[in-house]
């Protein structure tokens, strides 16, 4: 008897067991219930109502309200096509600057229209708003590799170390000019109304983020390299 009562304990958050068809409805309520409402104005008894299924199971799945949202959070996540994209774009073997040009393609390809990109844009908004801890654990497990890549990446085209502040300030840049196109579409689109979000538009953002940010990182690595020799960057003489 204590066996099959442990046997029927609460499913983790992130639990990788084969998904069960309850489950999964569950997943696609609070998803869509947390992207209208954010996590703090929803509760557990309009999901399950809306996935037709017991209140019960919420804790039996996934130990709680907190818990369902951090599984939300994480599988929308996991789910961005344009995060394998831009693992592949780290992995390839090319000079660091066609590198960082393939992320940020990658990137801005993830913000095509779709279901799923809108359902995680609106989560996301809330989540500015009113933070949650289930934010913190889904960044460590799928954004801060990627951010380490990054970092190295960008580090080693201005000559300095992955962790450096201004290796992360240059990191920030570049993800902050691809992040307006995500969190602030709305107001995006009022003040550029051509503004549409197509495949071709976005590659030509791609490549003015890039142009934008290359010419930056090669001055800041020029200025690194010059401060070593002693030469000045402006007249090419030592000083």
């Amino acid at each position: 008897m204590k066996a099959s009562r442990k046997a029927r304990r609460p499913a983790s958050p992130l639990n990788k067991r084969a998904p069960d068809a309850t489950r999964a409805k569950l997943l696609v309520a609070a998803g869509r219930m947390f992207a209208e409402r954010g996590y703090h104005a929803t509760t557990v008894r309009d999901i399950c109502f809306r996935a037709g299924a017991n209140v019960a199971l919420v804790n039996y799945y996934f130990g709680g309200k907190q818990g369902l949202y951090t599984a939300v959070l994480h599988q929308l996540m996991a789910r961005s096509p344009h995060l394998e994209e831009m693992r592949g774009a780290l992995d390839q073997d090319a000079p660091p600057e066609d590198t960082l040009r393939a992320v940020i393609k990658a990137r801005l390809h993830g913000l095509c229209p779709g279901v799923l990109a809108d359902e995680k844009s609106r989560i996301l908004m809330h989540e500015l708003a009113q933070p949650t801890p289930a934010l913190t654990r889904v960044i460590n497990d799928i954004s801060r590799p990627l951010y380490e890549r990054m970092l190295a990446l960008v580090g080693g085209i201005i000559g300095r170390r992955p962790h450096d502040e201004k290796t992360r300030l240059c990191v920030h840049s570049v993800m902050g000019q691809m992040i307006v196109y995500a969190l602030a579409r709305p107001f995006l689109v009022r003040l550029w109304p051509e503004l549409k979000m197509t495949p071709a538009q976005l590659d030509r953002i791609a490549g003015h983020i890039a142009d934008f940010s290359l010419a930056y990182l090669g001055q800041a690595g020029n200025r690194k390299a010059a401060a070593k020799t002693g030469v000045s960057t402006k007249t090419g003489v030592s000083k």
